[in-house]
């Protein structure tokens, strides 16, 4: 069962894709009643990569997972009178397009509220409502570009791409508990309010330290820095079977511990080095290449120097501490479904379930909703 803190709230997810979809599905998770409205080709998602044998995507039955899916058409009058109809007895609108296009199918934010004054209104744009980009178009790659998340990541020659994209999930994340917030807001003031979120921007939320850095003249390179590579206690390794592990062993117990356990005590004093640790993290390359990865795991899963294997996506959902806490959920067939639900767990329960998602019509809805 979903957590119980949004029961009795309406949501409805006009959102296509990643960002808007994932936001009203964590709110769906939270207790939340989700009705994902789509024009009557539907969102895009649905055919966006392989599909299934029911002609729809795993991505879109993943992402929209404890909905439920109704078409409207809001370029047309009646399906656009059934909208407003919905959105009168709402709660709470999460939505992705683009600045403007509300407005064009006469659904703004000044229709909105004269429909509904307690609607907490959502919009997550990749730029933003206002400025010169409000309306240019944008992926995740190029929203993690203008916010900062791709100069400080990678080797000195070329940035890295991140994967999943970081910024559509994390503005998902950003966006849902901006609404959360809202309704809790919404319930001194009696007010809804019209949320301008933008999925650039969550990224460049995060870029206080490296902004400041630069200001200060002392940025390294890409993948010089402490956490970007430059450390050889902070690194990823390559094993002898061609594995790879990850050492994050920041704090000087931690770098002892693992030094002494690999017989290399000559070490601990050259964690301080200047970084880039060039020659440093060159003798890690060597050591790491000496022995399978299963070698390591025996060798260094006992020590507490934060060494961690890193399991390919086949072993994620059996690694034992996945397991044991139960956030993977395996839906088994000949087209296997792998959700990983929310991690939160209240009072010693479970993640919150999710029920699959289900197709049905605007009339059901209104006549449930009033």
């Amino acid at each position: 069962m979903p957590l119980p803190f949004l029961s009795g709230l309406r949501v409805i997810d006009l959102g296509q894709y990643l960002p808007g979809p994932y936001a009203a599905q964590m709110l769906a998770d939270l207790g939340a009643e989700v009705v994902k409205v789509e024009p009557p080709s539907g969102d895009p998602l649905r055919q966006m990569g392989p599909t299934d044998a029911d002609g729809t995507t795993a991505a879109y039955k993943l992402l929209n997972a404890g909905k439920t899916v109704i078409r409207l058409n809001l370029k047309d009058e009646g399906d656009r009178g059934a909208f407003e109809t919905l959105i009168a007895g709402a709660d709470a609108l999460v939505e992705s397009y683009r600045p403007g296009v509300l407005d064009k199918l006469g659904v703004g934010h000044a229709r909105l509220r004269a429909l509904n004054p307690r609607l907490v209104h959502a919009s997550l744009s990749g730029w933003g409502s206002s400025g010169p980009y409000a309306r240019r178009a944008g992926h995740d790659l190029n929203y993690m570009a203008v916010g900062g998340g791709l100069d400080s990541s990678g080797t000195p020659d070329h940035p890295s791409i991140s994967h999943p994209p970081v910024a559509d999930f994390a503005s998902a994340q950003q966006a849902a508990l901006a609404v959360v917030a809202a309704l809790f807001g919404r319930q001194r003031s009696g007010e809804g309010c019209f949320l301008d979120l933008s999925i650039m921007e969550t990224v460049l939320g995060w870029q206080g330290f490296n902004l400041t850095a630069d200001a200060r003249g002392e940025v390294p390179a890409r993948g010089e820095a402490l956490l970007s590579g430059g450390a050889a206690c902070y690194r990823i390794y390559r094993t002898a079977d061609g594995r790879f592990a990850t050492l994050s062993a920041l704090e000087a117990k931690f770098w002892q511990g693992f030094c002494e356990a690999v017989g290399r005590p000559d070490w601990i004093a050259r964690q301080g080095d200047p970084l880039p640790q060039a020659a440093l993290i060159a003798e890690l390359d060597a050591l790491f290449a000496t022995r399978s990865l299963a070698d390591w795991k025996a060798l260094l899963d006992p020590v507490d120097c934060c060494f961690e294997a890193l399991p390919t996506l086949a072993e994620m959902p059996d690694h034992p501490h996945i397991a044991a806490r139960g956030q993977v959920r395996v839906t088994p067939g000949p087209e296997p479904l792998v959700e990983t639900l929310m991690g939160l767990r209240v009072d010693g329960g479970s993640p919150p379930e999710r029920a699959p998602l289900r197709e049905s019509t605007a009339a059901a809805v209104l006549a449930a909703w009033t």
